[in-house]
């Protein structure tokens, strides 16, 4: 069983010991760890990926609630905020197993975030969507058109709550956070909360080389005919270009107007690149390790 936990708190020392400890103490092999001392801030945070040898799905269940509750208890010792988090097990409270929670944030564009839910209706995607958020209030008609959950997590000016959105998270038990143009920044502290593959993200540019928030116009300056969309695991440094899941082009003729190339852009590449890439992720054919995209064995 693989088991993601990942630790954000007020800066102190040792920190990580009982964490690290606790795990191997009980039989746990420490696939990845990473460490981050944010001095500006005073803020410890770090991710670590465990395997279990634990041959059941029934057994790695309370298993994985154990761990749960074990680890609670270290972070109210060490004043951390410890997530538990397994991709082969799925908590629920009247299933033994359930298909993976995905909340689709979005802002202004419709056209990618229906492509996920409409994905998922379609079984495409083989998962739930219990929750769409959004920092304005523009789109919430889909979730009424998809029977889903709306939440507002913005001031009503655009402005984020981040707060509301990690304990959205939590309260749903999500297990993926699909950015499907989203058009805020997640800080460094959601993003440590939920690291280790947690976070899919479409950017409308192709990485590495148009990151930002222009990158249509960008490529459209450096004479490109060929523009794209990138969908990437989300980490806390902007549009990284390491964390590539899938990407989709099209080319457009010479002189075509940026007002059609974006329209282009929004209305077909960039949907089907996201929807395509949300399912390399559900169906766990990919998943991120040290900031790199990886390949699962096909086996597991």
């Amino acid at each position: 069983m693989e088991v993601v936990i990942t630790a954000l708190g007020p800066d102190n020392t040792g920190l990580a010991d009982p964490i690290i400890h606790h795990l191997t103490g009980r039989g746990a092999r420490i696939a990845e760890i990473q460490m981050y001392d944010h001095d500006e801030k005073s803020l410890f945070a770090m991710m670590s990926r465990i395997q279990f040898d634990i041959q059941s799905n029934e057994k790695a269940s309370v298993t994985l609630s154990q761990i749960q509750d074990e680890m609670q208890q270290i972070g109210d010792h060490t004043g951390l905020s410890i997530r538990v988090w397994s991709p082969d097990v799925m908590p629920a409270t009247n299933a033994k197993q359930r298909r993976p929670r995905l909340a689709v944030a979005c802002t202004f564009v419709e056209h990618t975030p229906r492509a996920v839910l409409q994905a998922v209706k379609d079984g495409i995607i083989d998962a739930d969507i219990p929750v769409v958020l959004s920092n304005r209030k523009k789109l919430g008609f889909l979730a009424d058109e998809f029977d889903t959950d709306f939440r507002m997590i913005g001031d009503g000016a655009g402005g984020a709550d981040n707060e509301a959105l990690v304990q959205t998270l939590d309260e749903l038990q999500i297990d993926y956070l699909v950015l499907a143009r989203y058009m805020r920044v997640l800080p460094a502290e959601v993003c440590w909360q939920f690291a280790g593959g947690r976070i899919v993200n479409l950017h409308h540019g192709l990485l590495p080389g148009f990151p930002g928030f222009r990158p249509y116009h960008d490529a459209n300056n450096a004479r490109m005919l060929t523009f794209g969309a990138t969908c990437h695991f989300i980490i806390p440094e902007l549009d990284a270009g390491n964390q590539t899941i899938n990407q989709r082009t099209f080319s457009v003729a010479p002189g075509t107007p940026i007002e059609e190339i974006i329209a282009e852009g929004e209305r077909h590449n960039e949907p089907k690149c996201l929807v395509e890439g949300v399912r390399r992720v559900v169906d766990r054919e990919v998943y991120l390790h040290f900031h790199r995209v990886m390949p699962r064995n096909a086996a597991k």
